[in-house]
Order: structure tokens, then C-alpha cells, then sequence
């Protein structure tokens, strides 16, 4: 099992395997945690990860169903440990937060969910000796920032509260690492495109929208206007990014907190073309959100993810077009029936 700090001898192979893996998923029911619990679930097995919820937003059919589910809030210390010690938990998957334009609205609640939740996380993690994956994001980078191959290690100066409390994450899940030695990793995620989800307020959400638009409408408005560039994810490959850094070679990793990954770039020209090879009459304009247009301009335009292919071997497997192949097919079978 994974302790904090080094794992015994035989230990890392069971981490490495997921032989007697445990997994608690915090905020299993939003927008990456709903389609990675069901990931791990398959990849260790269904009884083996606990789908972490609040009430407000239980888990409903196959999340539901196929696995334990317990109500886990992120601000109440109290429920996270007794759901690790119920379970045997000895890896968390802490995803609770505020996406970055909700996080805007309320940003008092962004801090208490965010760092609140995080700090609660992480005190029982060193308790119970438990692993810790909690993202960050390309918002955790600001203004100042390098906007092209943004590098690993640079300025973090974000004006947002989102970036502020996934910066204000990534050190303080460093320093439980440095200091009670609790094994917590993390990458920044770009923005992430599923077939599953819908978006849950972010600025990245256009890029999923128009593929629902496209299919439903055959036209979309987009709030981001034509130039900006952003990095951007398919959900497969972010789930497996999320399960990878968790099972590599602690002795491989120099850094922790956060990992730069990504797969692609483009402005919202680019997608719009990608959907006109495979709908040919879709049509685009332009609405461009301020809000959302600010928060974009502060964030890079394509990350340098050298460290996190180098220390534990990320690949992404879909790019642009494969993505828009996938997402077409899967959103026509389903939304035309």
C-alpha cells in the first residue's frame, strides 16, 4: 500500500499494480470526477473505489450502481476520515472545486472548497497515511507568464481566485510532501473536452459546446474570440494521465506539484474547421464573453509537458482531428435517436 514517503519494500509493486488499492474519489460526481471514478473502477476494480459525494449532487445510475458511494463533503474533515477509515482508503482523488468562472462569481466559496478542502484532504492524508492527486491547471499561470511553451517551472502570478487557489494548492500539497513526506502529485490540466460530461462553467467550455451544437444545430456562437489560443484535452486522455502519474516510480519524479500536460492548441477557427471536414454546412460566429475572454488571455497558449513525458512517460493519444472524429461519432449516435 502507498504510505507517506517512501513505500516499504513490496510496496511500490502493489503500488505500481494497484494490488490492494483503496481509492476515495472526492467530487466523483462533477465533471472529470463522474467519468474517472468509472476509469478506475475498471482499472482496479469496481469494489475497490469509493465515489465520494454531497448531497446536492449524489451519484445516479451506473455511477451509482456499480460500486460503493458515500456522502463525502470536502469541507467536513470529520466525514473524510471516517470514510477512509471505513473503506481502507489509501489513495484520494481530491476533485472538488469551483470551475474558473464560477469560481469569479464566488470567490470566497472557491477558497473554502479549494484550499479549505484541500488542507482537510491533506491533514488526513497524513494521518492515515494515504496518497494524494489533486489537479491544477492552466489557470495556476497569469499575465506575466511565458504564453508560448510555457515551461515547467515559471511565474505564477494569476489575477483570479481559481488560479490563485491552484497555485496556493500546488505549494501547499508540495509542502506536505517535503515536510510529512505524504505522496502528493498532481498535473494542470488544460482545458478538458468529454462526450460524457457537460461543461460545468469553465472558460474552456466552448470547445465542448460546439461539438453539441454542431451536431444538434449545425451552427454555434462562441464566446471566445477568433486568435486565442488555449491548450486543450480529450477527456480519455486526461483520465489516463490522472491514473499514470499516480502509479509511476516515486524515485522517477522530480518534480510533484504540478506537471505541465497537454495534447493540443488551437483558437476557436481551428475547431471550427475540424467540424467542417466532418459536417460540412456548420457555421460559427462570434458573442465574445469579457469574463471569460479575460480569464483566456491571461492563460498559456501551449505548454512545454517535457517534464511530465520525461519523468513519467504522459503521451497523449488523440489530437485535434481524432478527437473531433470521436466526439461527432458519439454525440450523432447519441443526441439523433
Amino acid at each position: 500500500m502507498p504510505r507517506c514517503g517512501k513505500p516499504r519494500i513490496g510496496e511500490l509493486d502493489d503500488l505500481i499494480t494497484g494490488k490492494n488499492m483503496n481509492i476515495l474519489v472526492i467530487g466523483s460526481t462533477g465533471q472529470i470526477g463522474s467519468e474517472l471514478t468509472m476509469k478506475l473502477r475498471a482499472h482496479y476494480g469496481a469494489q475497490n473505489v469509493v465515489a465520494g459525494y454531497i448531497p446536492s449532487m449524489p451519484p445516479k445510475g451506473e455511477l451509482l450502481e456499480s460500486g460503493p458511494s458515500e456522502i463525502v463533503d470536502i469541507t467536513d474533515a470529520q466525514a473524510i476520515a471516517a470514510a477512509v477509515d471505513k473503506y481502507h482508503i489509501n489513495r484520494i482523488y481530491n476533485l472538488a472545486a469551483l470551475l474558473s468562472a464560477v469560481a469569479e462569481a464566488k470567490p470566497q466559496l472557491a477558497w473554502h472548497i479549494g484550499l479549505g478542502g484541500l488542507f482537510n484532504v491533506l491533514e488526513v492524508a497524513r494521518e492515515k497515511q494515504c496518497a494524494v492527486f489533486t489537479p491544477s491547471s492552466i489557470g495556476a499561470f497569469g499575465e506575466n507568464t511565458p504564453h508560448d511553451n510555457t515551461p515547467q517551472d515559471t511565474i505564477q502570478r494569476p489575477k483570479t481566485m481559481y488560479g490563485v487557489t491552484k497555485v496556493s494548492g500546488e505549494l501547499l500539497s508540495d509542502y506536505y510532501f517535503k515536510r510529512f513526506g505524504v505522496d502528493t502529485r498532481s498535473v494542470r490540466f488544460p482545458g478538458l473536452i468529454s462526450n460524457v460530461t457537460l461543461p460545468g462553467g469553465g472558460t474552456t467550455d466552448y470547445a465542448v459546446e460546439i461539438y453539441y451544437a454542431a451536431v444538434k444545430e449545425g451552427k454555434f456562437t462562441c464566446p471566445i474570440k477568433k486568435g486565442t489560443y488555449m491548450d486543450m484535452m480529450y477527456m480519455p486522455d486526461a483520465l489516463r494521465a490522472a491514473i499514470d502519474l499516480m502509479e509511476a516510480d516515486p524515485d522517477k519524479l522530480v518534480h510533484r506539484n504540478s506537471f505541465n500536460i497537454t495534447s493540443m492548441s488551437f483558437a476557436p477557427e481551428h475547431i471550427c474547421a475540424a467540424i467542417k471536414k466532418l459536417i460540412p454546412n456548420f457555421e460559427m460566429t462570434y458573442d465574445v464573453d469579457p469574463l471569460r475572454q479575460g480569464i483566456a488571455d491571461s492563460w498559456p497558449n501551449k505548454m512545454d509537458d517535457s517534464c511530465a513525458r520525461n519523468e513519467w512517460g504522459w503521451a497523449p493519444e488523440y489530437d485535434l482531428d481524432t478527437m473531433s472524429e470521436d466526439m461527432i461519432r458519439i454525440l450523432s449516435a447519441r443526441l439523433k435517436k
